[in-house]
């Protein structure tokens, strides 16, 4: 890491301002301006849009530990949501032009677009290392062409921030209205297949607290028809559509501030025995919902290439995670078993109700950047349903 006030070397354009007062000088791209959240970092190598785009990044500036971010341009395709909701991107080196045939326009310019500020030049390892030994940090990341910062007003403005602990951010990036969903998986050549629900499929309801669209595909390609309702919906606001299933999502911020408005309506879909599956936010919604507690990560996971085993048979899952909140396994109560379990440090990754037909996973079966180890996740529930109808 850089001493606290370094002097601001020729060319630097950028700046990432942390709340302990390290100034870390770098080279802006994308939008101009200064945004303020926590500082994380993710591993995959691949996928940078889709990350960006993942509504569960709202509040967050996301280090990229692979190098070459941005070498394979972007598009219209490998976004999770209509923009990203990451605050800001911070990577080693500059942005190049585009090497890969399904690329439209540059990532810097997308990002310009888009609003969103990026930063490079930054010894993202020795970011991420401090990251990792001391904890997610708060900071504000700041782009000037005219190379002209205010370091007391940024690092004010860090320390200023109250962080992600307390804070609800679902209902900021959830679907404000229910609509249907009909889109099914990608492939090369044909794009994403269009109206492709089952019309006599089960019926997924799909709470929104930020979900990612590539989880909608995935439940389309399963067999179901899907309907979204926003994060603050009520259980009669779900029970009118006349679910078979009920699908929680992924989603940014503190379970247990969402949970206030949330958690009522899981418990009740759970007394009259609807199925549930959830998805990280989902998952630590269900555990709260069951009498679970919920804590906040040192460093949260985040990347493709979690491996996870799944405690009926050992079997180990890649799988990709975003998440810097966990259940807490120990509080569990006798109801709730743990299915599966993080290989890197023993947190929670799973768990199913034995009186109830519910489960869910903390990390994104649905992948998208990610590994498909475990896809057969949505092919689970919807079978479940169908076998229930």
């Amino acid at each position: 890491m850089a001493e606290t006030d370094p002097a601001r070397p020729d060319g630097a354009t950028g700046v990432l301002v942390l709340a302990d007062g390290t100034v870390l000088w770098g080279r802006g791209f994308g939008a101009e301006g200064a945004a303020v959240g926590e500082v994380c970092f993710n591993t995959a190598m691949t996928g940078y849009q889709e990350v960006m785009t993942d509504p569960s990044y709202a509040g967050q500036i996301v280090t990229f530990t692979f190098p070459h971010i941005g070498n394979v341009g972007a598009n219209a395709e490998d976004v999770e949501a209509i923009n990203p909701h990451a605050l800001g991107c911070i990577v080693r080196e500059d942005v190049t032009d585009p090497s890969n045939f399904r690329s439209t326009q540059r990532f810097d310019g997308w990002l310009r677009n888009h609003g969103r500020i990026g930063l490079s030049g930054i010894d993202t390892r020795a970011l991420t290392r401090a990251i990792r030994i001391q904890g997610a940090p708060n900071g504000v990341i700041a782009h000037a062409a005219d190379e002209q910062f205010d370091l007391d007003a940024l690092r004010e403005q860090a320390r200023a921030w109250p962080g992600l602990e307390g804070m609800d951010l679902a209902r900021q990036v959830s679907s404000t209205q229910s609509y249907s969903w009909q889109d099914g998986l990608w492939t090369l050549g044909a794009g994403y297949a269009t109206h492709a629900a089952n019309p006599d499929g089960p019926h997924v309801v799909a709470i929104d607290y930020g979900l990612k669209r590539n989880i909608l595909r995935n439940l389309v390609a399963a067999g179901a028809r899907v309907t979204v309702v926003p994060a603050t919906a009520r259980y009669e606001d779900v029970m009118v559509h006349g679910p078979d299933g009920v699908f929680l999502s992924n989603g940014p911020g503190d379970p247990a501030a969402t949970g206030v408005y949330a958690v009522p309506v899981i418990q009740e879909l759970l007394r009259v025995g609807t199925p549930i599956f959830g998805i990280c936010l989902g998952h630590q919604l269900l555990g709260l919902a069951v009498g679970a507690t919920t804590s906040k990560m040192h460093q949260g996971h985040r990347g493709a290439n979690h491996p996870v085993k799944r405690t009926a048979d050992g079997r180990v899952e890649i799988t990709s995670m975003n998440h810097g909140f966990a259940v807490d396994a120990a509080s569990l109560p006798a109801n709730a078993e743990a299915t599966h379990v993080s290989l890197f440090d023993g947190s929670l990754a799973g768990l199913r109700l034995t009186d109830r037909p519910a489960f869910s996973v903390q990390y994104h079966p649905e992948a998208s950047p990610g590994p498909q180890d475990s896809h057969y996740l949505f092919e689970q529930f919807v079978a479940q349903l169908k076998s229930a109808a």
